[in-house]
């Protein structure tokens, strides 16, 4: 058997090739959506991909099965509960499907969503104990699936929650401990609230360590995975209802247009969103008015997706060298609606200096000096829920960056603002938002929460 892991850091995204020596035969489980790297490494091994298999219709990323499937001829397989808008093999609960020696079984888990599935691997077809277990979005390292996210298409989280349980007790937990366990996101991912690092465990330690799985009864595993998730980014909703639809393929060797700083400034005028790629540091010492930070080297596409709406045309600005990975990323989402780049940001910076704004930045020093000399200012948190539960700075109010689109109205854009956020990334994103959006003076915190604590307890 081979047996690939491929891990996408920026969206925290588990995806999967299996293939069988003795026949030449793979499959790829929850592909991103640009998937050359699968058909390469399926061509390298000799093998050719048949199925394009999905646990379940993702939220926080569009997956790559019409893609591999044109690309491959591989078919389409999804639970039979599912009912995608274009063809697929549904397959059953308890259904097996060869490879050759390798056997697949798949298993209907529904929880995190109606439809997910798991897959058991057997790496030879006598074997009585499996190798490991696919568990998608039911079940994480640390953590289990969050059952509120198509709350609001049609199923209340009790619902989902209370099939998760049974789906945990009576399909997964029945697997023995020595079965290893790979699911579809790791740490950092919107998906689940307490995430592990590590990209793979077995049951037996998710046995002794995963509090959902050691809650007593069902009624407690209810309280505890519906409390305390972190606000699901805006386009959740948009990815989940697109990943069942017959769309657009994406072409990942293609880049977007080069545009001018004429043509930029009238895609913008018209409604774009002019997104800058480059860090927090570079987008401070000078960035074109009313560009959105939001830095390739960090969770590029998910605080796109939080920030702006998917029917909105984007304006890319990065390094040069960078756009066609700005598009490719942005397209993981499911937000194609690049309509070109920048060509020579920093010539038309250099040209267009009367367009060219600085962002304040402060220390922690001087926003001491700003809490005590500026008595109106507005302290903003936009860390998640979980995060703020551990302190605050005094006087701010919290509003996760995923939602501060829609709750912008709830600040003052007259009164001096400070924004905040656990490092410094997502800070820079909002507060180039607020400003973006009309607010004067914004300042966002260098080294965010931490380097504030951290200047508190040296005091």
């Amino acid at each position: 058997m081979k047996f690939n892991q491929y891990y996408l850091e920026c969206l925290s995204h588990a995806s999967y090739l299996i293939g069988d020596e003795t026949t030449g035969r793979a499959v790829v489980i929850d592909p991103q959506r640009d998937v050359s790297e699968y058909i390469a490494d399926a061509q390298e091994l000799g093998m050719q991909i048949e199925l394009v298999i999905e646990t379940h219709f993702h939220a926080d990323f569009l997956s790559g099965h019409l893609e591999l499937a044109k690309a491959t001829g591989a078919k389409i397989v999804y639970s039979s509960v599912a009912k995608p808008e274009f063809d697929f093999m549904p397959v059953e609960d308890g259904e097996r499907y060869s490879l050759g020696d390798v056997q697949l079984e798949f298993r209907h888990t529904p929880g995190h969503t109606p439809e997910s599935l798991s897959i058991v691997i057997y790496e030879h077809a006598a074997d009585t104990a499996p190798y490991g277990v696919l568990t998608g979005d039911t079940l994480f390292i640390g953590d289990v699936g969050r059952p509120d996210l198509l709350a609001s298409i049609g199923f209340t989280r009790e619902e989902l929650a209370d099939k998760l349980y049974d789906s945990l007790h009576d399909k997964l937990m029945t697997l023995p401990d020595t079965t290893r366990v790979y699911p579809a996101h790791g740490a950092g991912s919107a998906c689940g609230k307490n995430l592990s690092t590590d990209l793979w465990s077995t049951m037996g330690e998710q046995r002794k360590t995963n509090y959902a799985l050691r809650a007593p009864d069902k009624s407690t595993f209810m309280e505890l995975v519906t409390e305390g998730q972190p606000p699901a980014p805006g386009y959740f909703v948009y990815d989940a209802i697109l990943n069942r639809k017959d769309r657009d393929l994406l072409d990942e060797t293609k880049m977007p247009p080069a545009m001018t700083y004429s043509q930029a400034r009238s895609a913008i005028s018209a409604g774009a969103m002019l997104v800058d790629g480059r860090t927090p540091e570079e987008f401070a010492l000078g960035h074109l008015r009313g560009a959105i930070s939001i830095g390739l080297e960090g969770r590029y596409a998910e605080f796109a997706g939080s920030v702006v709406k998917p029917d909105v045309d984007i304006v890319l600005m990065t390094e040069p060298g960078l756009e066609l990975e700005g598009k490719n990323r942005l397209a993981r989402i499911g937000f194609d609606r690049v309509v070109g780049y920048l060509n020579e940001p920093y010539q038309v910076m250099f040209t267009h200096r009367e367009d060219v704004e600085v962002a304040s930045r402060l220390t922690t020093n001087a926003l001491g000096e700003r809490i005590a000399d500026v008595p109106e200012l507005q302290l903003v948190d936009v860390r998640n829920p979980g995060e703020t539960a551990a302190g605050m700075i005094p006087g701010a109010v919290n509003i996760p960056v995923g939602q501060l689109p829609d709750r912008t109205d709830e600040l003052d854009p007259r009164k001096p603002t400070v924004v905040y956020c656990a490092g410094g990334y997502r800070s820079s994103v909002a507060a180039s938002l607020l400003r973006q959006r009309g607010f004067a003076d914004v300042s966002d915190l260098l080294g965010g929460y931490g380097a504030w604590e951290e200047a508190v307890q040296n005091a």
